[in-house]
């Protein structure tokens, strides 16, 4: 069992496994720093590499589940390369922020390979191509839109590995950022769950409540602001249930589960949440098998979420497309 496998095991917890939280490489983060070993790597013919634009990559269906189309170094596109990882036979993994459309037709004669999005594609994506296309998306963003040196305004210079870029002028490394982000349930004493719907969202498109934690604010005590901020509802018992990497852009989300004491009425501001309600599992599924409500997509933690306090897997209803949590 690689590394990779070993750390997955480590992050199942009460919501099972996350779709965008599997792995099935090492990152090899010891070889980030060894450019002669990067170089090999660059030329040895084994080399996958996977071009990504807008959180899009080739994929290929069947049987069910999709798989990412990977091409050899030479064949690669032009763009901003980074390393992955390798695999347990020694193979090794790199990603190309590609500017160019990904165009099947020059990377495959398959009539079933297509480009596709990361919030489509990434629960039905095997463990390894989940994780390596999160880890590509991710990068990728961050080179697409963090081109100079915030201090002098220079254009950086990517690593060889790609995990951080240099200012030519002063000599500083930059990298990567993420936003954490907590997403929860909120349950009343009656054991409903609470859905809100953005105020941009049309009707019919719910999902649980989600903030970004601010400076110098714990996790929790986000949860409870936001919850409130949303809802006017107070809560307690908060409690961690999972994280998953979200990279559209650059979002961490910590999973909740936060109760709300009874005798509270739901009062939304209606400029950032256009309507809030609870639900009873009863209740959900009737919305949802009657067409009048569609819950997030399945590579979610929103989705993982909410079928955790329902108890089971849900249809999808509705068709939720962009953005989603």
């Amino acid at each position: 069992m690689s590394r990779a496998a070993d750390i997955s095991q480590l992050e199942d917890g009460p919501l099972g496994r996350l779709a965008l939280s599997r792995a099935g490489v090492d990152r090899a983060t010891t070889r980030r720093g060894d450019t002669a070993w990067l170089e090999e790597a660059w030329a040895d013919p084994r080399t996958r590499v996977l071009a990504v634009r807008d959180s899009r990559a080739l994929v290929r269906a069947g049987d069910g589940q999709l798989e990412l189309v990977f091409v050899s170094p030479a064949d690669a596109p032009e763009g901003t390369r980074f390393l992955l990882g390798t695999d347990d036979e020694g193979i090794a993994f790199f990603g190309v922020s590609s500017a160019a459309e990904l165009d099947p037709a020059a990377r495959s004669e398959e009539s079933d390979v297509k480009p596709m999005a990361l919030r489509q594609s990434g629960a039905l994506l095997s463990d390894r191509d989940a994780g390596l296309l999160t880890h590509a998306v991710a990068l990728a963003y961050w080179h697409e839109t963090h081109t100079h040196c915030p201090r002098c305004g220079a254009p950086t210079v990517p690593a060889p590995a790609g995990h951080l870029t240099r200012c030519p002028v002063d000599g500083t490394e930059h990298f990567p950022r993420l936003d954490p982000a907590v997403i929860m349930l909120v349950i009343d004493p009656e054991d409903r769950l609470m859905l809100a719907r953005n105020a941009l969202w049309p009707p019919g498109r719910m999902s649980v409540v989600a903030g970004f934690v601010e400076p110098g604010e714990s996790a929790e005590h986000a949860v409870a602001r936001e919850v409130y901020e949303e809802t006017s509802i107070v809560v307690d018992q908060v409690r961690y249930l999972g994280s998953q990497p979200w990279p559209m852009p650059r979002s961490l989300m910590l999973g909740y589960e936060a109760r709300a004491a009874g005798g509270q009425q739901i009062a939304v501001d209606e400029d950032e949440i256009g309507e809030a309600r609870w639900f009873s599992r009863a209740g959900l599924r009737a919305a949802i098998d009657a067409g009048e409500l569609g819950i997030a997509p399945s590579s979610s933690i929103a989705r993982r979420l909410i079928e955790y306090w329902y108890g089971g897997d849900l249809p999808d209803g509705p068709a939720w497309s962009p953005p989603g949590r």
